[in-house]
This record gives structure tokens, C-alpha cells and sequence, in this order.
């Protein structure tokens, strides 16, 4: 995925990602101790896994028809809210706040995402990728769609 639109969207959101990830996992394990970094580093984990399950799905359905890719993306975002949530409940059921710092993953899930959207919007920025338009028949004869003066 590395020579491709969706590697270069990766790896511009993963490299913030992780620096914000290794600053939140090292300030939670010295604030709150172990708890603290167990917390950060779950977080750190969770996030970076669902969001890059949405580039794997842009790199698989690349040509696919539009319709299948809508469905396919709306599916896989179904599923990681329902993982995601079934995530945080089974964490919240066996583990003790003394385990798993709930505050630290907080923080560490929230700036972790902020890095990983700003890097992917930075990186898509650097792509230009041209968007093909569809062609119509005034177009292709170079007229004005109202005619040649511009008016209806």
C-alpha cells in the first residue's frame, strides 16, 4: 500500500499519529502510572486500527462499482462502531480504573484522532489528484451551455 494514494494517506496520518501516540503514552505513564499507560496504549491501539481499516477498504474497493463501495463503506463503518463499542464495554467490565486509566485513553483517543484526521487531510492535500468530469457535448465543441455569447 506503500506506492499508492491510500499508502501515502497512511503513512501522512500514522507518522503525527504516533508522535502524538508516544507523547500521550509516555505523559500518562509518568501522571498516572501504570493504569495511565495501560489506558494510552489501548487507546493508541484502538485508534490507529480503526482508522486504518477504512484505508484498507478504500485500497480493496478502488474498483469496485460506486454503489458497492457506499454499501461496503457504510457495512464497514457499521461493524467498528459495533466492535468499538463492544470493545469499550468488555474493557469497562473487566478491568478496574486501577488497571486501565479511563481518562488517560480518553485524552489519548481524542489527540490521537485529531493527529491522524490532520495528517490524512495534509497528506490528501499533497496528492492533487484530478477528479475526472464527465464530458458533454457542449463541452467537447467548446460552447457556453447557454450559447456563444454566454445567455439562454
Amino acid at each position: 500500500m506503500s506506492n499508492t494514494a491510500e499508502g501515502s494517506l497512511w503513512k501522512g496520518a500514522l507518522i503525527p499519529s504516533g508522535v502524538i501516540a508516544i507523547l500521550c503514552i509516555v505523559g500518562s505513564d509518568l501522571i498516572r502510572h501504570t493504569s495511565g499507560l495501560w489506558g494510552a496504549l489501548m487507546a493508541s491501539a484502538t485508534v490507529v486500527i480503526f482508522f486504518s481499516i477504512h484505508l484498507i477498504i478504500n485500497q480493496v474497493s478502488k474498483n469496485l462499482d460506486p454503489i458497492a463501495v457506499m454499501a461496503l463503506a457504510m457495512f464497514s463503518y457499521f461493524a467498528k462502531v459495533l466492535v468499538m463499542g463492544a470493545f469499550l464495554v468488555i474493557v469497562t467490565k473487566t478491568t478496574t480504573p486501577q488497571n486501565v486509566d479511563r481518562p488517560a485513553f480518553a485524552v489519548t483517543a481524542l489527540a490521537i484522532t485529531a493527529a491522524w484526521l490532520g495528517g490524512e487531510i495534509r497528506a490528501f492535500l499533497k496528492l492533487r489528484l484530478g477528479l475526472p468530469l464527465p464530458s458533454t457535448s457542449s463541452s467537447q465543441s467548446g460552447e457556453h451551455p447557454g450559447g456563444s455569447d454566454g445567455t439562454k
